[in-house]
């Protein structure tokens, strides 16, 4: 662990935790990670683990915290020191942060990594997949969004390119799934359940490392309302972390008896899913959200530059 990044996540399942009170101790099989305990000022145990004791007491005497989640990230509880108090230094500057600051480069950033996909796409697939107007328009959105003035704008320009993102997207897809645009529960089409499965980890993973830094959820830049602030950081990871996977295993994986359809909704096969899921965590880099939270925590803080990263 560097000294950069104070939270440290224990993902996936049957890792061993302990601790001496020098150093906090992580097993996974033949494979062990060793940490200075007094670096370690928040411990994110996410799925399945074995929590020794001698971590929890040696953890809470050194003034960590110890949050827990299920296997998909969301949380369910914290164990903190006696006399603990939460950084309400983070809480106060996320509060009286201007948006726009960060919701520029949010919506910039998100546009520019779907073009480098669509762009990928069409060197692939060897066909226009562009109707006629409709790259000149991102780029020169693009541009808008990197000069846009206010936050209505900012994201009117945001949703309406996402929307125009995954329609493009459908005519690199087999017609047969019936992936037309991106749509909302139930899912009427294998491709719209792949991509919702993705999003649900990808939300899990962001989550961990915005509560292991002591941001508010609630509180977002370029979105509003519950989990906003995950879905700001979400938005420039989709096309790389997830839909570039996704769109993998539907070129030249996914076969028709990987889904069924019913009046309602499309089911993923249970196979398949386990396929895409073990995909997804190679694809979704716990180590670069948390560098992203990083960059986003001392803009925060110190009132150094935002920026998104870009990989």
């Amino acid at each position: 662990m560097t000294a950069a990044v104070p939270w440290l996540p224990v993902l996936g399942n049957g890792g061993h935790i302990k601790a001496t009170t020098h150093e906090l101790v992580i097993a996974y099989g033949n494979k062990t990670q060793r940490y200075p305990i007094q670096e370690v000022k928040h411990l994110l145990v996410v799925g399945g683990h074995t929590l020794h004791t001698s971590a929890v007491t040696n953890l809470l005497k050194a003034g960590a915290v110890i949050t827990f989640f299920d296997v998909d990230g969301t949380p369910v509880g914290h164990l903190s020191p006696y006399g603990y108090q939460p950084d309400e230094r983070v809480r106060r500057a996320q509060e009286q942060a201007s948006p726009h600051r960060f919701a520029q480069s949010l919506a910039t950033a998100s546009l520019q990594s779907r073009l480098l996909l669509l762009e990928e796409l069409y060197g692939l697939t060897g066909q226009d997949i562009f109707y006629a107007g409709e790259l000149d328009f991102l780029y020169q959105a693009r541009e808008e969004l990197a000069a846009s003035v206010t936050m209505d704008e900012l994201r009117r320009l945001s949703r309406l390119t996402s929307d125009m993102y995954y329609e493009i997207l459908s005519r690199t897809l087999p017609p047969e799934l019936g992936f037309r645009r991106r749509a909302g529960r139930p899912y009427q089409d294998p491709v719209n359940a792949m991509f919702s499965l993705g999003y649900a980890m990808l939300y899990g993973n962001c989550s961990v490392s915005l509560i292991g830094a002591h941001l508010n959820l609630d509180h977002g830049m370029l979105h509003v309302g519950p989990g906003s602030l995950v879905y700001d950081l979400m938005e420039p990871l989709k096309a790389t972390m997830v839909d570039r996977t996704v769109l993998r295993f539907v070129r030249s994986e996914i076969t028709d008896k990987d889904y069924e359809r019913s009046e309602k909704r499309c089911y993923l096969d249970a196979n398949f899913s386990s396929r895409l899921v073990a995909a997804l965590r190679e694809s979704i880099d716990q180590s670069r959200i948390d560098a992203q939270v990083r960059i986003l925590l001392d803009a925060l803080l110190t009132n150094a530059e935002f920026h998104v990263l870009y990989w």
